[in-house]
Parts: C-alpha cells; structure tokens; sequence
C-alpha cells in the first residue's frame, strides 16, 4: 500500500496553519503525528492532496496548570504525557489510559490531538477526558471557541471542525475534593490491539455517599457515548456493589455496539457491563482516599 502523491507544507504559526486550512478544504488534512491518518491514507479510508504539518508550531506542545486549569497542547506527545508530573498528580487515569495504547514506539509519536481529531469509536484518550469534563480549545482562522469534549465528535472519524480550525488545547478545571477516576478496557490481546469495549468513570463523594458520577463508553458507539442513566441511577446513592453492577447494566444498555472479528454485539455489551462496575468500583475507592 502507497500513500498517493500530496504536497506537504510546514506552517510555523497556528495562524498559517489555520490559513492554509482554509485555503485547502477538503483536500487539505492537519498532520501530527501521523500514527492514524498515515495509516488511513495508506489504506484508502481517507485522501488529502496537501498535508499540513503542525510539528513546527511550538504552543501545541505545551503541558502546563494554569490558574488551576490543566492544559494539555494538542500536539504533546503520548509518552509526553503519560510521564508528565503535572498530568499525573491532576488526573492520574489519562496516563492510565495512555499506558494501554499500543507499543512505546506508537506513544512517541502519536499524539492526543490526533487521537481526538482522527474521531476513532476506540480511541482511548477521549472518554476518560470526557469523565473529567474536560473542554477543548478550537481555534480558527477568525476565532476561537471552547466545547464539552464529548460534542468534539460527530460520527465516526468525523469531528465538528471546519477546514480552517485546529484543535489546539485539552482543558481539565480543577478537579473536585472527592474526586475519582478509571478507564477500564478490553483488548484481545496486549501491546497495540484496539479496544473491543472500554469505560471511562468518574466519581465525586461526599459524606460517604456518591454526589456526582459519569460514564463514559468508547468502542461500543459511534462517539464515546456518556450514559446519563449511569448519572441519575448514582447521583446520591450509597456505593456498593449491586449498585455498580446496576449502573453496568444499564451502560450495556445504552451502548451501540457492532459485531465484527473482534467480537459480537452481545459480547461488548457483557463486557461493557463488567468494565463499567470494574471503573465506578477504583473511582469510587479512589474518590474515597485510597491508592489503587
């Protein structure tokens, strides 16, 4: 396979970058790091006549607290991120989740934005983000907007960005007291298989009892999928564990799963039920003080 003939241009502004976006369209494509829409031109699944890179424009690399807010450039690296301090004292699920994604090599490379903007049901980074209600900076060639990570994605490997706008920066406010979080998730086998099901969940107790919860399902919808029944059923309750299993049931039925080689809808559904009492049951005890 052959990636077919494309010019390749190298802005050194997130400014020129945005400009040559719009002046490209549809045939233009933002490059990062290339793990995913390399992979997608080779094998037909996309087309672009101009590739524009983005390594050069040095604020999308930035990881950095700011005013209390975690802010992480879209074109830091995986592994970047996964050894950030800042990253893993502020929410140590996204490293987590990052440590399950593919071989070192891959994590190198790849980056969270692209992990956003190439809007794969499986990718890994979005849910957990989304549990964390995370908000993403998008940037133009005459604005700028902030959205809820979970309406980034509108279909599969489709995003809400126009031609003229990057995502430029991940968003997380600083998180409550009793606050707790996991990504559970399924593959068939380790190293860089794709998720067959994987949960995101997040917990915030007070006084013994879960005052806020979100769920947050990736590989098993078009878009990671929050399970605002998951959020009802828990706002108030008492943890425990029939609780969660009841939560894991009804993620299973919120989910839109398909069947394909890796596995039947009524297997992701099963599993997104134990992944999701496995998530709610580490955020919970995480919630709570405890180091797991």
């Amino acid at each position: 396979m052959e990636v077919s003939d494309y010019s390749y241009h190298r802005p050194q502004t997130l400014a020129a970058a945005c400009d040559l976006g719009r002046t490209f369209g549809a045939e233009g494509r933002f490059l990062a790091g290339g793990t995913e829409l390399l992979v997608d031109l080779k094998n037909k699944r996309d087309q672009a006549d101009h590739l524009i890179s983005l390594r050069d424009i040095a604020e999308l690399r930035s990881i950095q607290v700011d005013a209390g807010v975690l802010k992480i450039g879209a074109l830091a690296s995986l592994t970047e991120i996964a050894e950030s301090t800042l990253v893993r004292e502020f929410l140590p699920a996204l490293p987590e989740a990052i440590m399950n994604m593919g071989g070192q090599q891959i994590r190198n490379q790849g980056t969270i934005g692209g992990n956003f903007c190439r809007a794969v049901p499986c990718a890994d980074t979005p849910p957990i983000c989304i549990a964390a209600a995370a908000q993403l900076r998008i940037v133009g060639v005459e604005s700028e907007r902030t959205v809820a990570a979970e309406e980034f994605c509108s279909g599969p490997r489709q995003t809400i960005t126009r031609h003229d706008e990057i995502l430029a920066e991940i968003r997380i406010s600083p998180l409550p007291a009793g606050f707790g979080a996991r990504y559970e998730r399924f593959s068939l086998r380790r190293g860089s298989a794709l998720a067959v099901a994987s949960v995101a969940a997040s917990v915030v107790l007070s006084a013994g009892k879960i005052k806020t919860a979100r769920v947050v399902l990736g590989a098993v919808a078009p878009v990671p999928l929050v399970v605002d029944a998951c959020s009802r059923l828990l706002s108030d309750a008492t943890p425990s564990p029939k609780i969660f299993q009841e939560a894991g049931q009804l993620a299973a039925a919120a989910a839109q799963p398909i069947t394909d080689l890796r596995g039947s809808e009524a297997f992701r559904r099963e599993l997104t039920a134990v992944l999701t009492a496995r998530a709610l049951t580490t955020a919970t005890r995480r919630a709570g003080g405890e180091q797991t």
